[in-house]
């Protein structure tokens, strides 16, 4: 079964999410492709957590509690939303590898430094041997890369970040993560007759406007 984890490092969930899916790295192959949260909501036609007021804070005290209660390092950066396209460039020009994407994440959300900037990537950049990260992130095939990976998230049905891909089964949020092992390690789990009837379920109410 191939696993894939697409993530984007303005989620302050995908970094909640992060260990566990480090954890499935070290046992099985794991594909990681970051992505540009912000496209998933355009293409949606949707707001992010961060742009509902009322909804930004709690969602932020939310992941600040849960980080707690994991016993995980949980800083926020400077500013949020952020701009997060160097970070991700900067995950692909590195090989988008467990090391740098862990590299980043830990700069951005246990150390709660900017990510949003090339100055401000400088230091995390030349951990991970990139002399020029300026160079590095406007590389065309970093671009390309990036891309790419937007497309194989939209022709899989992504909707949001983190999301963990099962063979093209989709398992949202870090809190889905115990649902996506229990399916990774049995299968038929997601073929159940009551899971399947939920792809037909009748819509009762829609809102019109």
């Amino acid at each position: 079964m191939s696993v894939t984890w697409y993530f984007d490092f303005i989620s302050p969930f995908a970094w909640l999410q992060w260990p566990k899916v480090k954890a499935l790295a070290a046992t099985r192959e794991v594909t990681l492709r970051p992505i540009v949260f912000a496209g998933l909501l355009d293409r949606l036609g949707q707001k992010g957590p961060a742009e509902i007021p009322g909804k930004r804070e709690f969602t932020y005290r939310h992941a600040l509690w849960r980080a707690r209660q994991n016993g995980q390092s949980l800083r926020f950066p400077p500013t949020h939303p952020f701009n997060p396209l160097g970070a991700l460039r900067l995950c692909i020009a590195a090989g988008s590898t467990v090391a740098a994407t862990d590299a980043i994440f830990d700069w951005i959300w246990a150390q709660g430094n900017a990510g949003d900037t090339i100055a401000a990537l400088a230091p995390v950049a030349e951990r991970l041997g990139i002399a020029d990260p300026a160079a590095a992130i406007a590389d065309a095939a970093v671009k390309a890369q990036l891309r790419a990976n937007f497309d194989a998230a939209i022709a899989e049905g992504v909707f949001g970040v983190p999301t963990l891909s099962l063979d093209g089964r989709l398992f949202w949020g870090d809190d889905a993560h115990a649902f996506a092992l229990a399916c990774l390690e049995n299968p038929a789990l997601w073929d159940e007759p009551e899971m399947h009837r939920l792809d037909t379920l009748p819509i009762g109410v829609a809102r019109t406007s």
